[in-house]
C-alpha cells in the first residue's frame, strides 16, 4: 500500500523577517553630517538588528530643515515611496518632534502608511501606531510637538535676552584665547601670546596672509585644531572679546529659523569688563583702523576670496629644512627663460635655509611619474590603506556619539523646563542662574566630548571619502602624459622638498610619497 504524507504549508514557507527602516534628520552644511548620519546608522543598525524577527531596511535622513512641512522633507518622501513599492514593513524614528511639528502632516503620513498596514514607532513617546486604540493620542502629542518648536524658540529667545540684560549669560565657547571655567571666561596663556602677536603684527603692516601663513609654519593650531586663514585672523582682530567686554546678540534667529547678522533689526547690549582683556581698547580700535584701510586701498573691504592663487602650486609647497613656503620665480639664462620655485626663508637669507631652487618641469614630471605608479600598483598600495582605514571606523565610536547626542538632547529638555518655570514665576532667579550654569557646564563637557570623537571619526572618513577618489581615478588604467593643475589640487595637499632631488607629495587620502627630482 502507498505511503502518503502530508507537507504543512507553513513547514514549506520560511518565516519572512520584518522589513525595517530608520528616519531621521541631520545637521546641515556641516563638516559632521556624515558622522552624525553614520552614528545615527549605527545606532538603528544596532538596534533593529538585535531583534531576530528584524531585517534593517535602510536609513532615510533629511538635512537639518525645521519639519514644519512634509513636501521640503525629500528624505521622508522617498521613505513614504520605498513603503508604497513594498520593501518597507515597519518605521522607527527618534521622535514625533523629529517625524512631522506640524500635526496635520504627521496624522496625514501616519494614516497613508497605516493603510499600506505599515506601523511607526516614536522612540522618545514610546508610541506604536501600530497598538493604538485611536487617533487622538497621536493628535495630542504631535499637536503639542508643532506648537512647541514655536514656544522653545520665544522661550530660550525670552531667557537669553534676560541674560543679555542681567549679565549672567555664559559664553559656552568662548572664542580662541579663553576657555570657559565654570561659567567664567578664563584667559589660556599660550593662546593669548598668539592673540596678541595678531594684534602685534597686524600693527606692524604684516597681512592677514602673512600672519596665517606664519602660524601654519610654526605648526600653531586654531581652536578647533585646524589651519590658519586670513578669514580666521580677520574674525579675531575684530573680536571685542579680546578687550574684555562682550557685545551680546550680533547675530539673530528670525522665524525661519534662519541666522543674520543684527544690524539694527534687534537690541543689542554691550556688556564692559565681563571678563579678563588680552588686548587693550586702543590696540584693538588700531588694528581694525588698519584693516578697513586696507580694503578701502584694494577695494574689497574684508573679501580676501578674490585674491586667490594663480599656479597649481602656490601655497602647497614647503621647505623640507625650515619649513618655509616656496614662491614662484621666473629665472633667466642665455638658452631661455623657465620657471623655477625657492624657499622664501632662502631668498631672504641664505644662512637661515640651505635649500636652493627647483624647477616647475621638475617637479610636474615628479607628480606624473608618482600618479602613474598609483594607476599600475593602486591594487597594492591604495585597496591595503583603504581596509585599514575603513576598519578604524568602529562602531563603538559612532554609538558612543549617538549617545553623546542623546545627552545633549537631554540637556536641552532640562534647560527647557528651567527656563519655563523662570518664565512663568515659580523661580527665583538665583536660582535660575545656578541651574543654568551647571547645565551650561554639563553641555559643554559633552559638547567637547562630541566634537572630538566626529573629528576623530570626520577625518578617517574623509581620507576614506579621497581614498576612493583616488581609487576610482587610478582604477581606470590611464596613464598620464602631462602634467594638469586640476588633477594636481584634486589629490595633493602639500608637496615637502627634502632637497632639489627629492620631494614628499602629501595627498588629500593620508599617503605621503616620495619621489625623485629628474629634470625632463
Amino acid at each position: 500500500m502507498k505511503r502518503i504524507t502530508k507537507i504543512e504549508e507553513n513547514m514549506l514557507l520560511e518565516k519572512r523577517k520584518l522589513r525595517v527602516a530608520a528616519y531621521c534628520r541631520v545637521s546641515t552644511a556641516r563638516d559632521e553630517q556624515l558622522v552624525s548620519l553614520a552614528a545615527q546608522k549605527a545606532h538603528y543598525e544596532n538596534y533593529i538588528k538585535s531583534n531576530d524577527e528584524w531585517e534593517f531596511a535602510g536609513l532615510y535622513y533629511d538635512e537639518g530643515i525645521s519639519g514644519t512641512k512634509k513636501e521640503k522633507r525629500d528624505g521622508l518622501l522617498a521613505m513614504v515611496a520605498a513603503c508604497e513599492r513594498g520593501t518597507i514593513d515597519f518605521v522607527i524614528t527618534k521622535s514625533i518632534s523629529r517625524f512631522a511639528r506640524n500635526t496635520t502632516d504627521c496624522l496625514e503620513l501616519v494614516r497613508k502608511l497605516l493603510d499600506l498596514n505599515i506601523y511607526i514607532y516614536f522612540e522618545k513617546e514610546n508610541l506604536n501606531t501600530g497598538s493604538m486604540e485611536s487617533e487622538l493620542m497621536l493628535s495630542i502629542l504631535s499637536s503639542l510637538a508643532e506648537s512647541e518648536s514655536v514656544s522653545i524658540s520665544e522661550n530660550e529667545k525670552w531667557g537669553i535676552k534676560r541674560r543679555f540684560q542681567n549679565g549672567t549669560f555664559i559664553i559656552s565657547y568662548p572664542p580662541y584665547g579663553y576657555d570657559n571655567v565654570d561659567g567664567e571666561m578664563v584667559i589660556v596663556p599660550e593662546q593669548a601670546e598668539i592673540v596678541k602677536q595678531i594684534f602685534a603684527d597686524t600693527l606692524a603692516g604684516k597681512s592677514t596672509h602673512e600672519i596665517a601663513d606664519e602660524l601654519n609654519e610654526r605648526g600653531v593650531a586654531t581652536k578647533k585644531g585646524g589651519h590658519w586663514t586670513p578669514g580666521t585672523i580677520n574674525a579675531i582682530i575684530g573680536n571685542e572679546k579680546y578687550t574684555g567686554d562682550v557685545l551680546f546678540q550680533k547675530t539673530y534667529t528670525d522665524s525661519s529659523f534662519n541666522r543674520h547678522q543684527n544690524r539694527g533689526e534687534l537690541d543689542q547690549y554691550l556688556m564692559q569688563d565681563h571678563h579678563e582683556a588680552i588686548i587693550s581698547k586702543e590696540e584693538f580700535e588700531l588694528a581694525n583702523a588698519v584693516l578697513k584701510q586696507r580694503g578701502r586701498e584694494k577695494g574689497n573691504g574684508y573679501d580676501t576670496g578674490r585674491y586667490q592663487n594663480r599656479y597649481g602650486f602656490s601655497g602647497r609647497i614647503c621647505c623640507g629644512e625650515c619649513g618655509g613656503k616656496y614662491k614662484r620665480r621666473m629665472h633667466y639664462k642665455p638658452s631661455g627663460q623657465y620657471v623655477a620655485w625657492a624657499c622664501a626663508n632662502h631668498l631672504k637669507d641664505k644662512e637661515s635655509c640651505s635649500q636652493k631652487y627647483i624647477t616647475d618641469d621638475a617637479l610636474k614630471l615628479a607628480f606624473v611619474t608618482m600618479m602613474n605608479k598609483l594607476v599600475f600598483g593602486h591594487q597594492m598600495v591604495l585597496l591595503p590603506l583603504l581596509q585599514s582605514l575603513r576598519g578604524l571606523n568602529d562602531q563603538s565610536r559612532l554609538l558612543k556619539i549617538e549617545e553623546l547626542e542623546t545627552a545633549i538632547e537631554k540637556n536641552k529638555e532640562q534647560k527647557q523646563v528651567l527656563t519655563n518655570l523662570m518664565a512663568s514665576g515659580y523661580l527665583e532667579p538665583a536660582l535660575f542662574n545656578k541651574e543654568s550654569n551647571e547645565l551650561a557646564a554639563e553641555a559643554e563637557t559633552l559638547r567637547q566630548e562630541k566634537d572630538g570623537l566626529m573629528r576623530s571619526v570626520n577625518g578617517d572618513m574623509a581620507k576614506i571619502e579621497e581614498l576612493q577618489r583616488l581609487l576610482r581615478f587610478t582604477s581606470k588604467g590611464t596613464m598620464m602624459t602631462e602634467f594638469d593643475d586640476e588633477t594636481f589640487l584634486s589629490f595633493a595637499e602639500w608637496i615637502t622638498v627634502l632637497s632639489r632631488k627629492e620631494v614628499v607629495f602629501e595627498l588629500k587620502c593620508g599617503l605621503s610619497l616620495k619621489e625623485r627630482l629628474v629634470e625632463p
